[in-house]
C-alpha cells in the first residue's frame, strides 16, 4: 500500500490533531473543518482558502473532542472544563451547555441512524433539522469520572448515566443504529449498555491492560477494542432474539507499542490499528489475520480511518504529519 506523505500545514497540523473526523458524515461539509485547541476554542475552517469562519468561545479549559452531527448543522465540543457544547454551525452561536460530569470529558458521539423516537416532546427543539430525523438524536460524552452520559440533543436533557466502570473512560461510541453503546476504560474492560434503559449488558475482559479505543462496525455486529497491550480485539455481537451475547471473534497481536486507535472498513470486513511502535496494520476482522503493515512515519501513530469506499486510508502521528494510502 502506498502512501501519500502530507507535511502539515496550519489547517492541516489541526486536521492531523483531529483526525477522527474522517467519517462519511462529514463529506457533506467537505469544504470545512472543525478543530480543538489548548486555547479552549474550537474553530471552523475553510479547507480551501484557510479562512476561520467561526470561533467558538465560552470553554474554560482545553478542547480535547468535537464531532458534528450527521447532517452537519452542529457542532459538539467536549472540553478538560467538564462540560460538552453544542454549537449551531451556520451562527456560530452556543445552542446548549452539558453539565453532568465531574471530570474531564475526553469523547463525545452523535448517533448515526436508527433510532426515530427516544421519548418526550419537541417543544424545546434547537432547531428543526435536529428534530426532524432519528440520526443524531442521541449524544454521548466520556469522563474522566469513569462515568459515561447520553443526552436528549433536541432538549439537552441527560437521558442516562451509565455508571460501572472503576477507572477513566477513554473512549465510547454507538452501534449504527443507536440501540447500543460500547465503552472502554482504564480498569482493562469494555462494557456494552441499552440505550433506551441505560442498564449494563456485557461486561468484556481479556486485555491485560487499558483499554484505549472501542468502535462498532457499520452493521452493529461487530466491535473491536484497541488496548496499551499491545493488542487489539474483534467481538461478534448477536442482538437478535432472546440470547443476546457477544463473543470473541479475534485476537489482533502484533504491534509492539500500544495501539491507541482501532476502526472497521464499512463493510466491517477488516480492521484498521493505529500504535506506539509507529505503525499501522490492517487485519481480517474475522480470522485476525494481518494483511498489511503501514510503514513510514517517525514517530507514534495515534489516529487511523478508511475512507467510506474502504480504498484509502489516512494516518495521523506524532511525528507531525498525516500520511494517506492507497
Amino acid at each position: 500500500m502506498n502512501s501519500l506523505h502530507c507535511r502539515t500545514g496550519l489547517i492541516t497540523t489541526e486536521a492531523c490533531n483531529r483526525l477522527k473526523f474522517f467519517l462519511p458524515a462529514l463529506f457533506r461539509l467537505s469544504d470545512k473543518i472543525a478543530t480543538g485547541s489548548f486555547d479552549k476554542t474550537a474553530r471552523l475552517w475553510s479547507v480551501e482558502t484557510g479562512e476561520c469562519h467561526h470561533v467558538f468561545q465560552s470553554h474554560s479549559a482545553e478542547v480535547v473532542c468535537l464531532q458534528f452531527n450527521p447532517i452537519s448543522t452542529i457542532l459538539a465540543t467536549g472540553s478538560m472544563d467538564t462540560l460538552a457544547k453544542l454549537w449551531d454551525i451556520e451562527t456560530g452561536v452556543e445552542l446548549a451547555s452539558l453539565n453532568g460530569h465531574t471530570a474531564e470529558v475526553i469523547a463525545l458521539q452523535f448517533s448515526q441512524g436508527g433510532q426515530s423516537s427516544i421519548g418526550g416532546d419537541t417543544h424545546n427543539c434547537y432547531q428543526d433539522t435536529v428534530c426532524g430525523a432519528g440520526a443524531g438524536r442521541l449524544m454521548l460524552t466520556g469522563s474522566f469520572d469513569h462515568t459515561v452520559c447520553l443526552w436528549d440533543v433536541r432538549t439537552g436533557d441527560r437521558t442516562h448515566h451509565l455508571i460501572g466502570h472503576a477507572a477513566e473512560v477513554a473512549a465510547a461510541g454507538f452501534s449504527y443504529d443507536a440501540s447500543l453503546v460500547a465503552t472502554a476504560s482504564m480498569d482493562k474492560t469494555v462494557r456494552v449498555w441499552d440505550t433506551r434503559t441505560g442498564r449494563q449488558l456485557h461486561l468484556l475482559g481479556g486485555h491485560l491492560d487499558e483499554v484505549l479505543d472501542v468502535t462498532f462496525d457499520a452493521s452493529g455486529r461487530r466491535l473491536a477494542s484497541a488496548s496499551a497491550d499491545s493488542t487489539a480485539r474483534v467481538w461478534d455481537v448477536n442482538t437478535s432474539g432472546a440470547n443476546q451475547s457477544i463473543r470473541a471473534l479475534s485476537h489482533l497481536t502484533g504491534h509492539e507499542g500500544e495501539v491507541s486507535k482501532v476502526c472497521f472498513n464499512s463493510r466491517g470486513t477488516l480492521v484498521l490499528t493505529a500504535s506506539a511502535d509507529k505503525t499501522a496494520r490492517l487485519w481480517d476482522a474475522e480470522t485476525g489475520q494481518l494483511q498489511d503493515i503501514l510503514v513510514g512515519h517517525t514517530d507514534e501513530v495515534f489516529s487511523c480511518a478508511f475512507n467510506y469506499e474502504g480504498d484509502t486510508i489516512i494516518t495521523g502521528s506524532k511525528d507531525n504529519t498525516c500520511r494517506i494510502w492507497r
